[in-house]
This record gives C-alpha cells, structure tokens and sequence, in this order.
C-alpha cells in the first residue's frame, strides 16, 4: 500500500489561468446579453408596473370611500339612536315637568310661598337646556301644523285667521325634531255673509 491514499490529504484540482479567463469571459458574455435584453424589456415592465400601481391606486381610493362612507353612517346611527333615547327619556321628564308647572300654578293662587317648588322648576329647565330640548313659542305665531295641534277655535274678527290665541300644552323641540307639539286654541274671523 503506498502512503498516498493514507496521507489524510484533499486532492485538489488545479484550473489553469486561460481556463479561467475563458470561464470568466463567458460568465461575462452572459451578463452583457442578459443586461442587452433587460434593457429591451424594461419600458414594457415598467409600463406594466405602472398599469398595477394605477390600478391599486383606483381600488385603494375606492375602499377609502367606503371606509368614509361606512364611517359616517356609522356615526349617524349611532348619534340618531342616542338622540331617540334622549328625546324618549326627556318627553318623559317633561311630564313630570308639566305636574311641577301645575303644582306651582296652584301654590301660588294659594298664597303659599313656592320659592323651593321654584327652585326644583329651574333645575329641571336647566336639564332640559343641557340636552337641547327647547320650547315652541306658539302665542301670537300663525298656526303651523308641524309646530302645533290646534284644539280650539274661538271666533274673534280683531285678529288674522289661524293666530295662536292660547297655549293649552307646552311643545317641545329636541334635537331639532318635535318631540311634542303645543296645544293650541286658534282665531277665525267670523263670516261676514253669515251676518247680511
């Protein structure tokens, strides 16, 4: 046995310089035709990039405005529900309201002293001013059916037909939305071919 194969050595293979510089001017030749036909193509695929980036430009506008739209309208129910349980819970209010008004009214014929009773009216009016709950001024104002329900007629030639002459009920507005209309009684002139 020769001491060749035992001496633990790696065999390595020797390349010759011209191999090398033949190696290398091929890889060479490679790269310069692949550059050659990138530079052909690169006005295509990056008209082509372009056409996918206008594209996803297009679709992202589009989920933006749905994003705003979804977001508004979420907003709005969620206010438009708020603003329903507000205005159910203040119509409420507002009956309790109207006993404590009575209440005083009736006190106050008696010549009994209703500062406190004053005192709880002003609370309660101030609540209901700090949730935008606004009375209908009705007296003197032409009837309008959207603000008032008329109960009464009562006949007198001095005043327009229609006028406001008594407010029977209290409206309220909340929110801009009526939540109660005023009690009205109304004018009408009386008709003057019923007198010839």
């Amino acid at each position: 046995m020769s001491n060749e194969n035992n001496s633990g050595e790696i065999p390595v293979e020797v390349t010759s310089e011209d191999k090398i510089e033949t190696n290398n001017s091929k890889e060479e030749s490679k790269h310069t035709d692949n550059i050659e036909q990138n530079s052909e193509d690169l006005p295509k695929l990056l008209e082509l990039e372009q056409q996918k980036v206008s594209q996803f430009e297009e679709k992202l506008k589009h989920v933006l405005a749905d994003f705003q739209n979804l977001s508004r309208k979420t907003q709005s129910d969620i206010e438009h529900g708020v603003n329903s349980k507000i205005n159910e819970f203040m119509l409420d209010f507002i009956k309790i309201y109207d006993d404590f008004t009575r209440a005083k009214e009736v006190i106050s014929e008696s010549k009994i002293n209703a500062d406190g009773l004053n005192s709880i009216l002003k609370n309660m009016e101030s609540l209901m001013q700090k949730y935008n709950v606004t009375p209908i001024e009705a007296l003197g104002e032409i009837f309008d059916p959207n603000f008032h329900e008329a109960i009464s007629i009562i006949s007198d030639p001095t005043l327009d037909d229609n006028t406001i002459t008594k407010e029977i009920r209290k409206g309220y507005i909340s929110h801009e939305k009526i939540i109660r209309p005023t009690l009205v009684e109304i004018s009408k002139k009386e008709d003057n071919d019923k007198n010839d």
